[in-house]
């Protein structure tokens, strides 16, 4: 795919929310986003350092396909569901390359 991006997610999860989240992160999120065609790349959880605990990246064909998932309601209302288990949430979109990305 020669001009796939990729967005990159980071986060922290909220102290005493690690349950919910944890059901929350491996079933509805990622489902939710396959179904509006981004594929997950990859998914990093940090356990030492001055980093975000999470680190999540999915994949999109093309910019307007990630552009139409970012300004869609379902994604709205997905974020909003993150946000309720996580804190300092940061998003970017980059374009896709082998390897990890930051």
């Amino acid at each position: 795919m020669q001009n796939a991006v990729k967005i990159l997610m980071t986060w922290s999860i909220r102290p005493g929310r690690e349950e919910a989240y944890l059901r929350f992160v491996t079933q509805e999120f990622p489902e939710t986003l396959m179904k509006l065609q981004l594929q997950p790349t990859e998914a990093w959880y940090t356990i030492y350092g001055e980093w975000p605990e999470v680190t999540m990246g999915f994949m999109a064909e093309n910019v307007r396909a990630i552009q139409d998932f970012l300004v869609s309601e379902t994604w709205a209302g997905l974020k909003a569901k993150l946000m309720s288990f996580v804190k300092n949430y940061r998003q970017k979109v980059v374009p896709l390359k082998g390897g990890f990305q930051l």
